[in-house]
């Protein structure tokens, strides 16, 4: 085993990172801007074969709507090389010595190990997708779809299969998203999900609304139902997928049941995890307990500003926060991050599913006391052309007024409606304040009441008819 681990003092900083997309390139380029590489060595470790995507735009790059794969890449290995950062591909970090302050790592080509000291060290090893222990589960034609890998060998996959049946276990946003990138594609597609209604992130009577839409574009529902094995023809490929009660036909499968945080590394090394698995760090997003080491991205726990406790929210938006703020505490600056309402958009073809904050079960679980109110209303002003229905349902805590969540179902301008909610979230609004925002209004854009205020109005009448 070779190794790099001790240098000659007075020697410039070596930071080092494991992970090569959001966080952890985030973190090394910004630190990189801060600080020359006289005075900062950057050694950065990513075991696949890209850097710096948008793993959000790979169901849009299976469906055809991106074109091209490296419309995705924000910067290429080869740009970050060029800014002073020692990028290794292919190379897989297997063990972080806090100790001694080095990692072992391991080229994926040669198997060849060896050690790289550190100064500074940043985990951003983002997220595991949850693989099923099933019979069957490894058969050609299964895929799961986290990374640039995944997706380019799930499109392999599609260029020479010949059957049009794709099953897609998992009603979550990858479910659905694969589902509507399949739909796309020109396949029968079926969801076999688990749960009583397809995204679990909603409460159930707006999945509700995603299952009837979805089954409107011909997606085949199946809820309440739990995959108990793969199986595969005589030619070891996919060939089905079975539950208890039937079977699907499948020429392909495509897993989209959710994702943990990838902290075998961190746990190995002794590094403080939270209730969920993922990484404790302070508002720095400097690893609890450890002065040299910061965490970032899907594999670390977030506050939640509604609740005051941790949780684990994997989404892109915070990776990147993340590695700016943890770049600019490497360098010698200062940043925080404050925290996050758990703000989500997502789409299956035209419909468009938002939510941010608590769901019901959610205040639930916190000890929270709460009313709802749910209103139907339109995208614009009902006499403008091609207005369509939006369903917004809004939390507020009773007595206090407080809002604690808002779900959006609808079509064209629905989803991102749910900024507004965020923002209020954030600032700590009761919903009789939400009332009064003045929002922009013309007849192609709102009804001249946003659909969100009108939400507001139903929701403030609740809270002061429990008070």
């Amino acid at each position: 085993m070779s190794g790099s681990g001790s240098r000659p003092s007075g020697a410039r900083e070596r930071l080092v990172v494991i992970g090569g997309d959001a966080a952890g390139m985030s973190a090394a380029s910004q630190a990189r801007r801060l600080k020359g590489p006289d005075e900062l060595e950057i050694v950065a470790f990513e075991r696949g074969h890209f850097t710096s995507y948008s793993a959000c735009g790979i169901p849009y790059w299976v469906s055809g709507a991106v074109p091209e794969r490296d419309a995705l890449i924000a910067r290429t290995p080869e740009e970050h090389r060029a800014r002073g950062i020692d990028l290794r591909l292919r190379t897989e970090v297997v063990e972080i010595d806090v100790a001694r302050q080095r990692v072992r790592a391991r080229d994926a080509g040669s198997g060849a190990e060896s050690w790289t000291s550190y100064d500074k060290l940043v985990i951003a090893t983002g997220a595991r997708p949850l693989a099923p222990e099933l019979p069957g589960v490894g058969a050609q034609g299964v895929h799961g779809v986290q990374t640039l890998d995944d997706g380019q060998a799930l499109l392999d996959t599609l260029s020479h299969t010949r059957g049009r049946r794709a099953v897609v276990v998992g009603a979550g946003y990858i479910g659905v998203e694969m589902a509507e990138a399949m739909l796309q594609r020109g396949y029968q597609v079926t969801v076999v999900n688990r749960g009583e209604e397809p995204m679990a992130t909603l409460d159930p009577d707006m999945g509700r609304l995603v299952r009837e839409a979805m089954a409107g574009m011909g997606v085949t529902m199946v809820n309440g139902a739990e995959v108990t094995k793969v199986l595969t023809g005589d030619d070891g490929r996919v060939r089905a997928v079975g539950t208890e009660d039937a079977e699907f036909p499948a020429d392909v499968v495509i897993l989209g049941i959710g994702v943990r945080p990838e902290t075998t590394l961190a746990r190995a090394a002794g590094l403080p995890l939270g209730a969920h698995g993922g990484l404790l760090t302070d508002r720095s997003m400097r690893v609890r307990g450890h002065e040299n080491i910061w965490a970032g991205g899907d594999c670390v726990e977030v506050l939640d500003l509604v609740l005051g406790q941790e949780r684990y929210l994997p989404l892109g938006t915070h990776a990147n926060k993340h590695g700016q703020i943890i770049g600019a505490n490497l360098a010698g600056g200062y940043a925080t991050f404050p925290g996050v309402v758990g703000t989500a958009v997502s789409k299956v073809c035209d419909l468009e599913i938002a939510r941010t904050g608590l769901r019901e079960k959610d205040a639930r679980r916190a000890g929270l006391q709460y009313v709802t109110a749910t209103i139907e209303s339109t995208n614009r002003a009902g006499y403008y052309p091609n207005a369509s229905p939006m369903t917004v349902k809004m939390l507020a805590e009773r007595r206090t007024g407080r809002l604690l969540g808002v779900q959006i179902v609808g079509r064209e301008g629905a989803g991102k409606r749910v900024d507004i909610a965020a923002v209020a979230l954030t600032a700590g609004m009761t919903v009789d304040r939400m009332t009064t925002l003045d929002l922009g209004y013309a007849p192609p854009f709102s009804p001249v009441w946003d659909p969100v205020l009108v939400a507001a109005r139903k929701a403030s009448r609740a809270v002061e008819q429990h008070r």
